[in-house]
């Protein structure tokens, strides 16, 4: 389905649109191992971005996901370099949680480049729940931050019932599930019905066939967010499958820009 809709055909037409700036909640920057990524840098990445209007993209960098003795180092150089296009995730991770410990001590000296945590379970094969998260899962309550956790169906690290666990004991956190629960669609539903501070997060679910749709239909269009994993996707790709969604263009503002604008404000993120 090509979508005829005033905001799709403008797209179509023009390549992106001023009146609906793209707020990219879910990507990630550098080189990773074993793939080739020609825009993988933050100045190729904002070419990309430039490309189909996308106003601003929140990432975790690839080294902190898995160099955590690096950690968040190069997350903030780059935020710093582009503050008005690039927010970061900080990313909590197991394997030294004196690091963590040192994270979250000295979170507020990066307010201009935080606006949550991140959480990569399945890949590190440590479960949400597991004790060396316990004191970022705290600290995010407390402060009612936002937390994008990687998330798949059926997985033991991070999946329906670690979800359903973390989202009960952490009211607060404005918890954003990576991939929804890719493949898990009724228990994402579920989930997201019985929890209302949780966001279902597109990335990697604009090529499944009526998922967008199914989200919309449910009553989540408020809830939505855009996502892309960017560096590993295109955006043109991902704005062109949700423009051909069957939606209607008032749900595609909300999910391209307006859900992640109110998020981030509340985050201290103002995006004019």
């Amino acid at each position: 389905m090509i979508a005829n809709t005033p905001l799709a055909e403008f797209f179509w037409q023009h390549g992106r649109c001023d009146e609906c700036p793209v707020i990219d909640m879910h990507g990630h920057m550098g080189p990773y191992s074993m793939i080739y990524f020609p825009r993988a840098n933050a100045e190729s990445m904002l070419h990309s971005m430039d490309q189909c209007g996308v106003r601003m993209l929140v990432f975790s960098h690839h080294t902190a996901l898995n160099c955590p003795d690096i950690g968040n180092t190069l997350s903030i150089k780059a935020v710093r370099e582009y503050p008005d296009r690039l927010r970061a995730y900080m990313v909590v991770h197991p394997s030294h949680p004196e690091m963590i410990e040192h994270d979250l001590a000295t979170y507020d000296e990066y307010s201009d480049v935080y606006v949550g945590l991140k959480f990569f379970s399945s890949y590190w094969q440590i479960p949400w729940d597991a004790p060396v998260f316990e004191s970022a899962w705290h600290f995010a309550n407390e402060r009612k931050l936002l937390v994008l956790g990687h998330t798949w169906g059926g997985s033991i690290y991070d999946g329906e019932a670690q979800v359903r666990k973390i989202a009960s004991l952490y009211p607060n956190v404005r918890l954003i599930l990576g991939h929804s629960l890719h493949g898990a669609w009724d228990e994402a539903v579920a989930i997201a019905d019985e929890f209302p501070n949780l966001y279902l997060d597109l990335t990697s679910l604009t090529y499944v066939r009526g998922a967008v749709e199914r989200f919309v239909a449910e009553g989540f269009s408020e809830r939505i967010l855009f996502g892309t994993d960017l560096p590993w996707f295109k955006p043109h790709q991902c704005i062109g499958a949700l423009l051909s969604a069957d939606i209607t263009d008032d749900d595609r503002h909300n999910i391209l820009h307006r859900n992640a604008r109110q998020l981030l404000h509340g985050a201290g993120v103002d995006i004019h």
